[in-house]
């Protein structure tokens, strides 16, 4: 068994990386919508927003991604048999596409603080759903480890994307309906 200090540790970076991958990509959408405002309203939130950006990635997103994957080895490397397990090479995958997804936020608050928006908020909304259809697949693998019913699986994963997109576009609906978003 891993060591439980380490395994807190551990759990309690994922737990903050997380809370920056979701807040990151919410600035995100902040911040392209305020690069569409008229000025001074423009330059005023687009200063303020790049701030908080700043300050989250650096302090809470990146130094949580370093440490997740720091105690994350250090129990892999505890317990090397680890990786013979099926859920766990499958969990590691998907701790892969959470790096990928990580970097490609990186490179989105970069273009961000230059001002340059390649998105519009309804598809950074969408983009910010990836993180959470991530942790559910995580939390259900670790959870039911050897239990996972792969058509059950398979079949809630699909519903709860459908349901994440269906309630993306609700959402815009109202704001559409509200004068909101163009």
């Amino acid at each position: 068994m891993a060591d439980p200090y380490i395994k807190a540790l551990h759990i309690i970076f994922i737990v903050t990386w997380f809370a920056g991958l979701f807040y990151i990509v919410r600035l995100f959408i902040y911040q392209t919508e305020a690069l569409e405002k008229p000025e001074p309203e423009k330059s005023i939130l687009h200063k303020q927003l790049s701030l908080m950006a700043n300050r989250l990635w650096f302090i809470i997103a990146w130094p949580s991604a370093v440490l997740t994957l720091f105690f994350g080895s250090w129990m892999v490397i505890s317990l090397p048999a680890m990786l013979q397990l099926p859920f766990m090479q499958i969990k590691l995958s998907f701790v892969a596409l959470l790096y990928g997804y990580h970097f490609m936020c990186h490179r989105l608050y970069k273009e961000l603080q230059r001002g340059v928006a390649r998105y519009t908020s309804t598809q950074l909304r969408i983009f910010n759903e990836a993180a959470t259809l991530i942790l559910i697949s995580v939390v259900f693998l670790i959870v039911l480890k050897n239990e996972l019913n792969w058509i059950k699986g398979t079949v809630g994963f699909i519903l709860v994307t459908v349901g994440l997109m269906m309630g993306i576009r609700l959402y815009k609906r109202i704001r559409l309906k509200k004068g909101e978003e163009k």
